[in-house]
């Protein structure tokens, strides 16, 4: 019992801040406070745009990017990681939203902030490393192409329809527009859009974002222009930390959509922080860690009315971009956006909706990665099937399910592959020196299959169908030394095999058996028939011998040149199972 309280101990204080991580913070503060600084410019119109298109409003933004950014920040696995509300987050919770109200998010929240607390103890991060690339392009490209349908009405300046298909909503909010134009709201928000592209492609390093919203909320205000809706009021603050939201009845429904919420946010959180590694020389993130910010981000976000948070892939590249490099670049970006929502909430209500949905139109395009779509696709037909096929499922399902198909189909696919590889090849005897007369004899009825590669379920039918099809022979040699691996299914297989060659009057003799599928062999009774008659040899030479004598036996290859192997005289060397199975 101790020894297990001091394990988990262990475990706990591996998950908690060192002090590396505050010796970090000195080693260059300037140019921490000017990365975060650059990364709250352009994280205050994401924060504020993705509230409002999760459902909360614009307050619940400002808060996740608050509460949740500077808890990750300190207890999060990376250094250079920013997280906040993403656009992939509020895919899912645009849902939870309709069906459950705000209430529902909340506590969907908090219960996700718990799952990945777990994840953590468990230490389950390494595993997100297994998601195969085309999955995370499909998935990318999908969360895309959602954002951007998302931003239709706002950006139509058309009242959000009913639906809970983007598809759908995007089609009546286009239908809505044709019937009751709105070219404020439209103008505002392709302005928006455009300079945001066309700046980012002539002056990377300048935050084009916010610059873009302050001259459209100026323009708005200026002009009179009732068409553009505001955001509306937003508190000065962030409320009292509350459990008022928290239902225990509600709790066994909303657990499926807290377990999506906790999936995606471990998902998410960790490829950012790989992108930010990549980005880096010296850099890399703990993934245990990672999952254990990010569950206590997501446990205090909604006790301030915030949304789930993840990392942000865009903030963080923003914030590598511009030389950040420790945590306090991070907790800058929180720290800035809480003075943002103290002392500037009354002119941040005044931004346009159209102009929010802008930003979240350029930052939509700006995920679509081309380049990599292309090498993806050229890669071989699998990844670019998976990629499709994980990209229209976000598209037309949900995120979590998209995850789930595009990993379901690329194991498929992979298994396919591995099966391919296992080769049965017949291979020739080592004959010595014996008569062209024997040779002969050998060649017609003793054959040898070398089995190389994988014999498991996705590849054992296959080696059944082609060794019962073998005829003409009176002894058939399995040379297992190179099997790679075997499971039940091939253990099987293998035994069906061996049973039904029996059938025919076939010996069936094996040779290198490794003792790990021996284990396999003998959970099946597979090795039962093969060790029983004497038919499992160390080596294939003694199978050769084995087979030579079976033949001899049967009448069917003549005696030595020195006529010491008559038919029907012993040979002492010949096993007695063998000299069994001849008389047979």
């Amino acid at each position: 019992m101790t020894s297990a309280i001091s394990r988990a101990a262990a475990r706990l204080t591996a998950l908690l801040p060192t002090r590396a991580d505050l010796a970090d913070l000195r080693h260059d503060p300037r140019r921490d406070l000017l990365a975060g600084l650059t990364v709250a410019i352009v994280a205050l119109p994401l924060a504020l745009g993705f509230g409002v298109s999760s459902g909360l409003g614009a307050e619940a933004g400002l808060a996740t990017a608050v509460v949740a950014g500077a808890l990750a920040a300190v207890f999060g696995g990376s250094n250079l990681q920013v997280s906040g509300p993403t656009g992939a987050m509020t895919v899912v919770l645009v849902p939870i939203v309709g069906e459950h109200g705000p209430a529902g998010v909340l506590t969907v929240g908090l219960m996700a902030g718990v799952m990945l607390v777990a994840l953590a103890a468990l230490r389950a991060g390494k595993y997100m490393s297994y998601v195969p690339a085309p999955v995370v392009e499909g998935f990318t490209l999908g969360i895309a192409c959602v954002i951007g349908l998302q931003q239709v009405p706002n950006a139509l300046g058309v009242p959000a329809p009913e639906g809970d298909r983007v598809l759908v909503v995007t089609w009546r909010a286009v239908e809505e527009f044709v019937g009751h134009p709105n070219w404020t709201a439209a103008g505002f928000a392709v302005s928006v859009a455009v300079v945001m592209l066309l700046g980012a492609r002539w002056r990377p390093t300048v935050p084009f974002s916010i610059l873009a919203v302050i001259a459209a909320t100026a323009v708005a205000q200026v002009a009179g222009l009732d068409a553009a809706r505001p955001i509306g009021d937003l508190p000065s603050g962030l409320p009292a930390p509350s459990f008022g939201f928290l239902d225990a009845g509600s709790l066994g429904t909303l657990l499926a959509p807290a377990v999506a919420v906790a999936a995606l946010a471990a998902l998410e959180s960790l490829l950012s922080a790989s992108v930010a590694d990549g980005m880096t020389v010296g850099q890399k993130h703990d993934p245990d860690r990672e999952l254990f910010g990010q569950g206590l981000a997501n446990i205090a976000a909604p006790l301030f009315g915030g949304v789930p948070a993840t990392g942000a892939i865009a903030r963080t590249a923003v914030n590598v971009r511009t030389g950040a490099g420790s945590r306090l670049a991070a907790l800058t970006h929180a720290a800035i956006l809480a003075v943002t929502v103290f002392a500037a909430a009354p002119l941040v209500s005044k931004i346009p909706l159209a102009a929010l949905a802008g930003v979240l139109l350029a930052t939509a395009v700006r995920m679509i990665e081309v380049g990599s779509l292309r090498a993806m696709a050229k890669a071989t037909r699998s990844d670019a099937l998976i990629l499709v096929l994980t990209a229209a499922a976000t598209l037309a399902l949900d995120l979590v399910y998209a995850v789930i198909i595009g990993l379901v189909v690329a194991g498929a696919l992979a298994l396919r592959a591995v099966a391919k590889q296992v080769r049965f090849d017949q291979v020739p005897l080592d004959r010595g020196d014996h008569s062209a007369e024997e040779h002969a004899l050998l060649a017609e009825h003793i054959v040898a299959y070398r089995i190389d590669g994988p014999l498991f379920f996705a590849a054992a039918h296959r080696f059944l169908l082609e060794l019962t099809e073998v005829a003409d022979v009176r002894v058939v040699i399995l040379r297992m030394s190179r099997v790679s691996t075997m499971d039940a299914t091939g253990a099987l297989v293998l035994k069906d095999a061996v049973e039904k060659l029996r059938r025919r009057g076939i010996l069936v003799l094996a040779s290198g058996i490794r003792t790990g599928q021996r284990q396999v062999l003998d959970s099946v009774g597979a090795l039962e028939p093969l060790r029983h008659d004497g038919r499992d040899y160390a080596t294939t030479p003694e199978a050769i011998r084995a087979a030579r004598d079976h033949l001899e036996w049967a009448g069917v290859l003549p005696a030595d040149a020195a006529g010491q192997k008559q038919k029907g005289v012993p040979n002492p060397a010949t096993p007695p199972e063998i000299r069994a199975e001849a008389a047979r």
